[in-house]
């Protein structure tokens, strides 16, 4: 039985494989736009009849055009969806749900990327979610009170939230236990679900949290209004409720590429030149009043188990597809590390635990490590310090590929842990079609994912108070490099959040 009752209506699904029922596009809250924009998200409205749920809905607003996903469109609204997949369509269970939350530097991304299909996860024996959520300035943009009127910091969060609601609501229409959620993310979105983690908001919605290659940068509201300053001027508006309500979203789209092209291409311009991301979740005292290793530290988070992820070598998939700026000399590497205000040393210290490299590999060691591998490391030991269970991993698997070295970068490791490593779409990730070995570590990644949201335990020893054990995911027979103890104690001396422009 493909239909399903919701609590605004009933929806129709389909089956993409045997044994599993897909359910796309469903609204979770009302189009954010009109006299909701900038606004919390309000609740979807009430449909009659069967609506028929076997397409995509449509993306956030954002520039970007990623291989094998849908593009924006200016008039595309009904933006706050859900889909599903479900192993359970004739009310069979209750199953553990896994909420997924995509990444994209919160200005771009959607649950519609060839990543993240779930029939492999459902058949592994979870109801899989994935949504839309709000981006770029509409998400994450700053808007100043005036006359009273607030609106609020962090809405892309809100959005997530507002997800989560709608899953505790609905879930066990699809077979899904209301009472076990895991919320799972990657890159941006793996640093929402450490937000979440902490959120009053979301509290009890979800019981388990899996974060790959977590970001770490949090903005302080000084540094969010004056992104919302330099976006304003660049679309020509005032800085006012009024005024940004009076520019489309096409518009602030552009303005906001228009301020991301001004860093790159200004050497000057401090820590945005590097790769300018000027969104992020804004520390507003009010949906988020803490970062989340402060909060972590507090205790805060403690009745929900951890399992992050990283690859070994995040950054080199931005160096490869272009998008940070390039620093090959070691002049240049010294203004990095001064840029993002490192302590004095930590990059002699890579420079020794890296002899033999090129200036441009120790940069991007750097760089993955500061925004991603650290961040999540630091993510860990304070939940586990704190009195949470966590468990912490590293994918490795590298290969050669039709075009050259793959790499273990960022994103890597989404499409093994979904089990889609065989779509044509992914190849640039995976290297070309896959070896009999890589569906034997996809299948492993998947099983750990479904062991972890069914009961906690992804398979290996979770941390203690110390450094944390971390398990390596590499294909059969691959040997895994050994982490860097040295490098990691450099980090001793740098405090978080560092990203500060």
């Amino acid at each position: 039985m493909d239909i399903f009752k919701t609590t605004r209506g009933v929806v129709r699904g389909f089956r993409p494989a045997a044994g599993v029922v897909a359910v796309l596009g469903v609204p979770y809250a009302a189009p954010p736009f009109g006299a909701l924009r900038f606004r919390e998200p309000a609740p979807a409205a009430d449909w009659a009849g069967v609506r028929d749920c076997t397409a995509y809905g449509p993306i956030a607003p954002q520039s970007a055009e990623l291989p094998g996903s849908p593009t924006w469109s200016p008039g595309d609204e009904d933006i706050l969806t859900v889909n599903l997949w479900t192993p359970a369509p004739d009310g069979g269970g209750p199953l553990p749900v896994l909420v997924w939350l995509h990444g994209g530097a919160y200005t771009f991304g959607s649950s519609a990327q060839p990543d993240f299909d779930g029939v492999a996860l459902a058949r592994a024996g979870l109801v899989v979610v994935t949504l839309n959520y709000r981006l770029g300035f509409e998400g994450f943009g700053h808007v100043p009170a005036a006359g009273g009127d607030t609106h609020p910091d962090n809405r892309g969060l809100l959005d997530q939230v507002a997800a989560l609601r709608w899953v505790r609501d609905n879930i066990a229409a699809f077979g899904g236990d209301p009472g076990n959620v895991t919320l799972a993310g990657h890159s941006s979105g793996a640093a929402s679900v450490a937000c979440l983690m902490v959120m009053d908001r979301a509290r009890g919605l979800f019981h388990r949290a899996i974060a790959h290659s977590p970001a770490s940068p949090c903005y302080p509201l000084d540094v969010a209004a004056a992104t919302t300053r330099e976006v304003a001027a660049a679309a020509g508006c005032p800085a006012t409720p009024e005024g940004l309500a009076s520019a489309t979203p096409q518009a602030l789209l552009i303005a906001s590429d228009r301020v991301v092209d001004a860093y790159r291409h200004d050497p000057h311009s401090g820590s945005r030149h590097y790769d300018p991301s000027l969104y992020a979740p804004v520390l507003d005292g009010d949906v988020l009043p803490f970062d989340p290793l402060t909060s972590m530290a507090a205790g805060l988070t403690r009745d929900v188990d951890l399992l992050v992820c990283h690859t070994t070598e995040e950054y080199w998939l931005f160096d490869a597809v272009g998008s940070c700026a390039k620093v090959a000399t070691d002049e240049r590497l010294d203004r990095f590390a001064a840029d993002f205000g490192l302590p004095d040393g930590l990059v002699a210290g890579y420079r020794t635990a890296m002899p033999t490299a090129p200036v441009s590999d120790t940069y991007l060691a750097v760089f993955g490590d500061l925004l991603f591998v650290e961040y999540a490391h630091r993510l860990v030991e304070q939940h586990a310090r704190a009195g949470g269970r966590a468990f912490l991993s590293r994918f490795d698997r590298r290969r050669t590929g039709p075009h050259g070295d793959v790499r273990a970068w960022h994103c890597a490791d989404i499409p093994f842990a979904f089990g889609n490593v065989g779509n044509e779409a992914l190849s640039f990730l995976v290297g070309g079609a896959p070896s009999a070995a890589d569906h034997g570590l996809s299948r492993r990644m998947v099983r750990a994912w479904a062991d972890f949201a069914a009961t906690g335990d992804p398979g290996w020893q979770q941390a203690g108070e110390s450094a944390a054990p971390a398990h390596t995911w590499t294909a059969d027979g691959d040997p895994a490099g050994e982490p860097a103890p040295a490098v990691r104690a450099l980090w001793a001396e740098a405090g978080f959040p560092v990203l500060r422009p």
